[in-house]
């Protein structure tokens, strides 16, 4: 009686196993980077063809569960940093520095309703620059923000992001970035 408790354990076993090793063999798990950034979920190789999860990709998308259809949009946008001095990228470890982010949007298939610009030191804290409503949609536009004040405290990298909502109510979404060095 103990023994053929012992050996349908076994073959229950044996069974969970394989099946486990057939499914890692069809869908493998593989390190996905955008820009040089590891991207936490990554990406899958399932069948030789390589699937990464679109909300990855810096833009806007959505997501149609009654017609089971995703649509992405990547608008262009070009941002450019201005102090009282002009444009600038790196910058030296001075302390607050006044700036404002000009922005240019073209290539837009898809409405929006607001727009959202933000700084994110090294240390991964984010500070909301400015968030404005869009009520004339265009497929391009113009978008400036006030003068902003920020206390550059620490060497690294600090990135601006410029975020998307789409007009179906969902969240804010990253559709570009731009880099400032701060140098001791």
């Amino acid at each position: 009686m103990k023994w053929r408790r012992v050996a349908l354990l076994v073959v229950a076993f044996s069974l969970m196993g394989g099946s486990l090793l057939f499914a890692d063999a069809a869908s493998q798990k593989v390190k996905l980077f955008l820009n040089g950034n590891e991207i936490q979920d990554g990406g899958y190789v399932v069948d030789g063809k390589t699937y990464v999860p679109v909300r990855n990709l810096d833009g806007l998308v959505e997501y149609n569960d009654d017609t089971k259809t995703v649509k992405y949009y990547k608008p262009n946008v070009h941002m450019f940093l201005f102090t009282d001095d002009g444009v600038f990228g790196d910058v030296k470890k001075t302390g607050k520095l006044k700036f404002n982010v000009f922005s240019q949007i073209d290539d837009l298939k898809t409405d929006i309703s607001a727009v959202r610009v933000s700084i994110t030191a090294p240390d991964g804290s984010t500070k909301e620059i400015q968030t404005d409503d869009i009520k004339d949609q265009k497929d391009n536009f113009w978008f400036r923000t006030k003068d902003f004040t920020y206390d550059f405290k620490t060497s690294g990298r600090y990135i601006v992001g410029f975020y998307m909502k789409p007009s179906n109510g969902s969240d804010f979404m990253l559709v570009s970035e731009k880099g400032i060095n701060v140098l001791n």
